[in-house]
């Protein structure tokens, strides 16, 4: 899948932006574990990631570059010009035939590309409700019908406080229900991998109507 030409870094979050793209620019962050996450690798695995496929949020580029490596065509954004320069880096070195883009999940719709499959290995659980809403919204324009979004996020149990970046099981469900054109096909549990140490993980998988 082949990627438009950068514009302009215009985003809908400047601070966060700046924030993921700074954290980038030295040691790699705690989540950038250098491999793509066990969660997708068994999805791959299994058969369910199927035709295009799209990575919201790519970071340095592991899972992109794992996905085209077993022969999918892929696109990975993210906000960050610091991660996608890493990305783009691996895969000249790697020979790898996946391409990445400086962009915003809240404008997908304005790439102009269509996927069978989105991928999202902790990005929707950084945004606040209203961009959650917002990045559904912008995924189900791209993604065809029928095509499934998988994504990962840290786990928080239903009813516990809100902790930083993490999701319920609950509020996934009402996510997805609150927002027309999806059907959640499940959640299951998991780990996030980070550097030093493993965290509570949900596994959600959503159809596109």
């Amino acid at each position: 899948m082949s990627a438009p030409p950068d514009p302009g870094l215009d985003v809908t979050n400047p601070a966060a932006a700046y924030g993921f793209d700074a954290a980038y620019r030295g040691a790699p962050p705690n989540w950038d574990v250098g491999h793509p996450q066990r969660a997708f690798v068994h999805l791959a695995e299994a058969g369910l990631v199927r035709g295009r496929v799209l990575e919201v949020g790519c970071g340095t580029g592991e899972l992109s570059l794992f996905l085209a490596g077993r022969g999918h065509e892929v696109l990975g954004v993210d906000v960050a010009p610091s991660a996608v320069a890493r990305a783009r880096a691996k895969a000249r070195w790697r020979r790898a035939d996946a391409s990445f883009l400086v962009w915003d999940a809240l404008r997908l719709s304005e790439v102009g590309v269509r996927a069978d499959t989105v991928v999202d290995s902790a990005m929707l659980h950084c945004l606040g409700p209203d961009e959650q809403r917002r990045a559904l919204r912008e995924i189900r324009e791209v993604l065809e019908p029928g095509g499934y979004y998988y994504l990962l996020c840290d786990a928080r149990p239903d009813g516990a406080w809100s902790h930083g970046a993490s999701l319920s099981r609950a509020e996934l469900r009402d996510l997805f229900r609150a927002e027309t054109g999806w059907e959640l096909s499940f959640v299951v549990e998991t780990v996030f991998e980070r550097r030093y140490s493993s965290n509570p993980a949900y596994l959600a998988g959503a159809r596109r109507l």
